[in-house]
């Protein structure tokens, strides 16, 4: 049966989102007014800047003002495109909202498109011709970083026909494919017990210490899955085959040629990361699973065990207001600064916290616009893993309150350091919760979670990685079956997991429910490269601490406006040193290497 915490932090006494910073309501008079805007500020800018920017008439000057009023619109239209998916993946079995956020995309789309040939025609200057704009316009500098990126994908560019027909057509194709698997997966209840959960409630029972009941929960979520497999495979396959034909036009060189390129990350990087955890599967996740199967006293785990606190007791639940001290006081050692902009979260209600039928599952921060400010989503039930979740979206939120300065254009960072302030949070409150304990079985489960949550990061967000980057070759050459696409995830699990985690046809769908590979393709490696990164970041500190919070704060501040490489290297650190990603895992090994002492 469900598990009580759900009930004791019900949503009648958990916060919700104040979404005034942005608008009022759906029907606020303001968004009409907002959308007439765009249409005539677009319109002018249109008149004002097509064609300019290919003729030898224009000036460095010129350029630096469109740059101006390029970020201002695109600012407007960020803030009707946050409230409207805000409110949508809070709402989505509410036909008035997804109406709504289906009428604001199309008007989005409708000005994206008349806009289109800015960045175009960006592409079409000369190197040389743009470096002496910069010489003239010292100011138009500040947005080299951003050309610079823009122009990264000169080669793959298209006609500005081919990218209004593209742009256009996302609409009915990629979009709505995603909002049609967004709406089921949020309609969908999984019956245990008499009882119909939604998938949050699900998989975190998944999680619970007793055994019987993880099993029910991963036999639930397996029988609802497959309920819904056909459907599943089919958005999947569409999608597939609607990136390859894009990539095609576009002359990509592989599937994940593009989000390397949006990643701003050289693709020897990320296979060197890749290859790194892949070595070391052995090391870690083969290790930690056989030790746990013994700590849990089983032959093997099966793969709902793989979470399981190692207590059969059930964790006391931690209540909200509990679990908003760990995490600021976490924060407060390190950066009291960190921790007054944490707050304001919880003052003015960034947090969207219950667990609530047509409410997404999962977690995230969305960083809206920089006039505005960052909401938080979770799905909060109470566990210290929920607590970890909190401390990672929160560094997210942090994160893009103090990138905001930059600028819209300039405050978003690629995801190889996007992960890097909310991965630190959990690591400061991890360390913060340990330290506080002196109990030997307190400090023991406290550690394996930690490294439970660590593989899930590392090792399995790998495995998710080849697992697409298989699924995306294969359908090159052929649709893919529901057995397929299941014999490529199991294959890949069992391959990370190891011999000590039983991996069999239950979990056969859990694919499915992995929303990454259908928002963001490839997305999932930002994950480990986070992860062995800030285990290098938070060894710099523990080695010398004087002057790191610092230093920390001036890397998440610069937003877009400086590259991975550079920013790590006032930390004495390089991403394309062999050695950089071993040092990141050796954290992990050197976690499971405490843990086998605690239990000896």
């Amino acid at each position: 049966m469900p598990d009580p915490v759900i009930s004791l932090l019900s949503e009648e006494n958990l916060p919700e989102w104040n979404l005034n910073s942005l608008y009022s309501s759906l029907n606020d008079p303001k968004i009409q007014i907002a959308i007439a805007a765009c249409n005539q500020n677009t319109k002018q800018f249109v008149e004002t800047y097509k064609g300019l920017f290919v003729s030898s008439g224009w000036n460095s000057e010129q350029l630096l003002s469109a740059i101006h009023d390029f970020d201002a619109i695109q600012e407007d239209i960020g803030r009707l495109v946050s409230f409207s998916s805000l409110l949508y993946y809070k709402n989505l079995n509410d036909t008035e909202v997804g109406q709504f956020y289906q009428h604001i995309q199309e008007e989005v789309t409708a000005l994206s498109g008349h806009l289109i040939f800015f960045t175009l025609e960006l592409n079409q200057i000369e190197d040389d011709l743009l470096e002496i704009a910069f010489n003239k316009t010292p100011s138009l500098r500040r947005y080299r970083p951003w050309l610079e990126k823009v122009r990264l994908f000169r080669p793959h560019q298209l006609s500005g026909d081919l990218e209004k027909l593209f742009l256009e057509k996302s609409l009915t194709s990629s979009q709505a494919w995603s909002r049609l698997y967004e709406e089921t997966l949020a309609s969908m209840t999984f019956s245990m017990n008499g009882d119909d959960l939604n998938l949050s409630q699900v998989t975190d029972l998944t999680n619970h210490p007793d055994r019987q009941i993880r099993q029910h929960a991963a036999l639930a979520l397996s029988k609802g899955l497959n309920a819904h497999l056909p459907l599943f495979t089919f958005i999947t396959n569409t999608l597939a085959k609607d990136k390859e034909t894009e990539d095609t036009w576009r002359h990509y060189a592989s599937p994940v040629h593009e989000r390397h390129l949006i990643n701003q990350i050289e693709p020897q990087v990320v296979e060197a990361l890749v290859e790194a955890v892949k070595s070391q599967y052995g090391r870690l996740s083969h290790r930690y699973y056989a030790l746990k199967a013994k700590l849990l006293k089983l032959e093997h785990l099966d793969y709902w065990d793989r979470n399981a606190p190692l207590s059969q007791v059930p964790e006391q639940a931690i209540s909200w207001l509990k679990a908003r001290d760990i995490v600021l006081s976490a924060y407060e050692q390190f950066s009291p600064l960190m921790a007054q902009i944490g707050r304001q979260f919880f003052d003015n209600n960034w947090i969207d916290v219950p667990v609530k039928k047509g409410k997404t599952s999962g977690a995230f921060s969305h960083g809206t616009i920089p006039s505005a400010n960052p909401f938080i989503l979770l799905n909060y039930q109470g566990k210290t893993r929920d607590v970890m979740t909190l401390a990672h979206e929160l560094g997210h939120g942090i994160h893009q309150i103090l990138a905001s300065k930059q600028g819209l254009l300039l405050a978003s960072t690629p995801l190889t350091l996007a992960e890097t302030a909310s991965v630190f949070g959990e690591m400061l409150t991890f360390q913060s919760l340990l330290k506080s304990q002196n109990d030997p079985a307190v400090r023991r489960q406290l550690l394996a979670g930690k490294i439970d949550d660590m593989l899930n990061t590392v090792v399995r967000q790998i495995a998710f990685y080849d697992f697409e980057q298989q699924v995306h070759t294969l359908r090159r050459s052929k649709e893919l079956s529901a057995e397929n696409i299941g014999n490529l995830w199991l294959e890949t699990q069992r391959q990370a997991l190891g011999p000590a985690v039983h991996v069999d046809d239950i979990c056969r769908p859990y694919w499915t429910y992995i929303s990454h590979f259908i928002h963001s393709p490839f997305y999932v490696y930002a994950y480990a490269f986070g992860d062995c990164l800030v285990n290098s970041l938070y060894a710099v500190y523990q080695n010398q601490p004087e002057g790191f919070a610092e230093k920390y704060i001036d890397l998440l501040s610069a937003g877009g406006t400086k590259k991975y490489a550079d920013l790590l290297q006032s930390f004495g650190l390089k991403a394309d040193d062999p050695e950089f990603w071993n040092h990141g895992l050796s954290m992990i090994a050197d976690f499971i290497n405490q843990l086998e002492l605690l239990v000896d």
